[in-house]
């Protein structure tokens, strides 16, 4: 996206300092052609023709606004774009903390402030933040993005040019922010499958999500079977959720990590709110890992997720929910 945010930059800037220096101009032109020449002279309200009066305030109206509504729909176009990852794009996760940057590939090899990439492919991100607000940049990519707690924020970028480049937080946050920086490699897709290959890789994220879920006794309330107590979750990604009370959610991550760690705020219709919370039993990393899982989750044809946006049948929406140790009813609140 760097060529296309570049152009829309300069262009901007090449129309900002034409009309500055031509408005400098006519400032200095007619500074001079109509200043006092003599201590006597004395100005005069000049009565222009009111026609070309109108005409001249019409022009310097009209050509401005549509230079700018020129420039709105161009930088519309570009944001679009940087905002809408490519549906084939490859996604990695990253957490902030201070005063590092935590990465995960999708096959599970981790890095702390560096980003190995393959040249020529898309590329997601998916972040959220530990402790305080950070910013995820990258300026050779001119891709910036503030990572927040408790929120998941998505950048998108595809390396054209092999090479290393700065990685910066932009967003101070604390005594060593300077220090939170790194590089992010973009390499040739041999040589990045070979690096993946290397010491280091573990369990993807969603591998290590499918063990939480059983370690922390998620499947005994998250069957899928029609008498499960808490909502089927499998076909549950992106699709609509109708809640208890009326309304609905998109079960996106933000829906899914706020299902995890307070269950009570937006309970699915047709469950009693019996889920206790996670919050504080679960690192960040640990529910990306779990939310991955989830969106491996499919659901059978013809199941009763199909009929998610149609209504609201028993069974077949809302969010995550677990029995934890302290709940001998084996509840669930989503």
């Amino acid at each position: 996206m760097a060529g296309r945010v570049d152009g829309l930059f300069f262009f901007a800037l090449a129309v900002a300092t034409f009309f500055s220096m031509l408005i400098a101009s006519l400032i200095f032109y007619l500074g001079i052609k109509y200043r006092r020449r003599s201590p006597s002279e004395v100005g005069r309200s000049p009565h222009p023709d009111s026609k070309a009066t109108t005409i001249l305030e019409i022009t310097w109206s009209v050509i401005p606004l549509v230079i700018l509504l020129f420039m709105f729909s161009w930088g519309m176009r570009v944001f679009f774009a940087m905002s809408r990852p490519p549906s084939n794009a490859i996604e990695f996760y990253v957490v902030g903390k201070q005063w590092m940057w935590k990465i995960q590939h999708p096959e599970g090899r981790r890095e702390i402030n560096e980003l190995h990439i393959p040249i020529g492919r898309p590329i997601k991100l998916t972040m959220t933040s530990e402790d305080v607000i950070h910013s995820f940049f990258v300026p050779a990519f001119r891709t910036k993005a503030d990572v927040l707690p408790g929120r998941y924020t998505t950048v998108w970028m595809q390396a054209d040019k092999l090479g290393k480049y700065h990685l910066f937080c932009s967003q101070y946050c604390g005594t060593e922010h300077s220090k939170m920086g790194g590089w992010v490699y973009v390499m040739e897709p041999h040589e990045y499958q070979e690096w993946l290959a290397g010491a280091g890789a573990g369990p993807g994220p969603a591998a290590s999500g499918e063990a939480l879920f059983a370690a922390k006794a998620c499947n005994t309330c998250h069957r899928p079977d029609s008498s499960a107590r808490a909502p089927i979750l499998a076909g549950l990604f992106g699709r609509k959720v109708f809640l208890d009370g009326g309304g609905s959610a998109v079960a996106d991550e933000t829906y899914i990590r706020e299902s995890i760690l307070n269950p009570q705020a937006r309970i699915a219709a047709g469950y009693q709110p019996l889920m206790p919370t996670f919050k504080g039993q679960l690192s960040e990393e640990e529910i990306i890992h779990l939310i991955d899982y989830i969106k491996t989750l499919k659901a059978a044809t013809g199941g009763p997720s199909d009929a998610l946006d149609d209504a609201p049948p028993r069974g077949a929406q809302g969010a995550v929910s677990k029995r934890g140790p302290e709940d001998t009813s084996g509840g669930l609140s989503r």
